[in-house]
């Protein structure tokens, strides 16, 4: 089965910026979503920002203007541009594509990219 595998994580002082990527061992041929989670340390998983099949994109109002979701087809290859990072954007980031990856149509997760922002 195809996998996504996340980089780009790791520790930022406020005000910084990152780059997340995740990056699909298979072409991707369709797609319904494709987006970015978080996961803060006691708390549950929350949407971050989405890419739909129409190309619109989607942001949770906590990231809203500071985070731009991307991809590129060609790279196989999802991008997460986070400027303006906070304390409370600490948390595990995964990446999830529900589409045709490979040779099969399934719900794919990423295992996770941690980001600490701290002074």
């Amino acid at each position: 089965q195809a996998q996504l595998t996340e980089s780009g994580g790791g520790s930022v002082q406020p005000g910084g910026s990152l780059r997340l990527s995740c990056t699909a061992s298979a072409k991707i041929f369709a797609f319904d979503t494709m987006g970015w989670y978080r996961q803060p340390p006691g708390k549950q998983r929350e949407l971050v920002a989405a890419i739909l099949r129409d190309d619109s994109t989607d942001y949770a109002d906590s990231v809203n203007g500071r985070f731009t979701i991307s991809w590129d087809g060609a790279e196989k290859t999802m991008y997460l541009q986070m400027n303006n990072v906070k304390p409370e954007d600490t948390a595990l980031y995964f990446c999830k594509v529900v589409g045709h990856i490979g040779f099969r149509w399934d719900d794919y997760w990423g295992q996770g990219t941690q980001v600490t922002v701290s002074s």
